[in-house]
């Protein structure tokens, strides 16, 4: 009698498509499409609603910083990676979670060109423009309004002095990373009526351009060209120190 008879029939599991589920259960992320030679540039997606200290529930997509965060120091670290693309479609979300994300995309050594597809909205600003370059696409939105507190408020004047200074930290880092001013920029904040129940204002593509808030307008085709622009200038400037 043969021993295998009663065996049932498994297929082995393929060492890389336990990766690809991995992927996809703990980012949200599969594999990129193979290619006979390995890309030298990073996409890195931020969308949804930017989770920070606190769970969203299920239904929500989220963009979760614990899981970004290690991308930028991995991609910091990778010699294989010369060039970094953001591509942004979020309504916002947790404050200094998006600021903490920002300013490691600010202190990249690398080219980075971010892009605004859809929206970019509230703290999604600052993301936007703490790359060296942005683009936004024409139909593409980007909402400026007031930090808003949610849940329990405690009504003393330290509450309202400490929310005055987390906003004075989102304008000062926009400010810096982009060619809007303070001025306008806190306009454009405290504006009434273009928004039906809040103050702000929701910015257009063509309009975010005119403010200097973002660089220019155009999609992937031109995000990409840009990074790679840097990546030539970046390379060249380090062959020039080192014929020194």
């Amino acid at each position: 009698m043969n021993g295998n008879a009663d065996q049932p029939n498994v297929q082995p599991v393929e060492k890389g498509s336990e990766n690809v589920v991995d992927k996809i259960q703990q980012l949200g992320q599969t594999n990129i499409p193979q290619m006979d030679q390995e890309t030298n540039i990073h996409c890195l997606t931020i969308i949804g609603q930017i989770e920070g200290h606190i769970q969203l529930p299920a239904q929500n997509k989220t963009t979760k910083y614990e899981h970004i965060i290690p991308q930028i120091v991995a991609i910091e670290q990778n010699m294989k990676i010369e060039g970094l693309l953001v591509i942004l479609n979020t309504v916002g979300g947790d404050v200094e979670a998006g600021l903490a994300i920002a300013e490691m995309l600010a202190s990249l050594t690398k080219p980075t060109v971010s892009i605004v597809l859809g929206g970019g909205h509230s703290i999604g600003v600052p993301i936007a423009v703490s790359c060296d370059y942005s683009f936004i696409a024409e139909t593409a939105t980007m909402t400026i309004h007031p930090i808003r507190l949610t849940g329990l408020v405690i009504g003393v004047p330290q509450t309202f002095e400490y929310l005055d200074k987390m906003q004075e930290r989102v304008i000062s880092f926009v400010t810096k990373h982009s060619n809007i001013t303070e001025d306008k920029f806190k306009e454009l904040m405290f504006s009434k009526g273009n928004l039906t129940r809040d103050i702000g204002t929701n910015v257009i593509g063509q309009d975010a351009v005119k403010y200097g808030l973002i660089d220019e307008i155009g999609g992937v085709g031109s995000a990409m060209k840009k990074l790679n622009e840097l990546i030539l200038e970046r390379k060249n400037g380090k062959g020039g120190d080192i014929l020194q």
